[in-house]
């Protein structure tokens, strides 16, 4: 699969987004190392710290499904500007992160740009760092 049909997976994901509060809708798209696809948008709930965001959803639809290895992702949330996933979504992306993943950060198909994972959680804390 193509970035520009990731991207528009997570567009089409972001029209489900459940957003009552922040009207901030956000979609997700993983591609699994076994090339599967699995989608997510964020999830609002009054009482906020119950909130999901777009990447998690799509990353846990994915390991619920038995896929640990995810190879890309892409994101979109802003229709003028690149969204970031926030840490938690950072951190919960570098568990299942394949070495070299692909993070597509996209306004639409036809602009987007492609980040590495130490580029936008520089100095990761993952399993490696229990085995001292």
């Amino acid at each position: 699969m193509n970035y520009k049909e990731l991207i528009l997976k997570a567009m089409e994901a972001r029209k489900y987004a459940y957003v009552p509060y922040s009207k901030f809708k956000v979609g997700a798209a993983v591609l699994t190392e076994e090339n599967k696809v699995y989608t997510g948008c964020n999830i609002e709930n009054a009482s906020f710290g119950a909130t999901n965001c777009a990447e998690r959803t799509a990353i846990f639809k994915a390991v619920s499904e038995g896929h640990r290895a995810i190879k890309a992702i892409a994101i979109v949330g802003s229709k003028s500007e690149k969204t970031y996933p926030c840490g938690i979504c950072r951190q919960v992306l570098s568990e299942f992160a394949v070495d070299g993943i692909d993070i597509i950060l996209a306004v639409n198909e036809n602009d987007y740009v492609v980040k590495k994972m130490d580029e936008i959680l520089p100095g990761t804390f993952t399993q490696k760092n229990l085995i001292k």
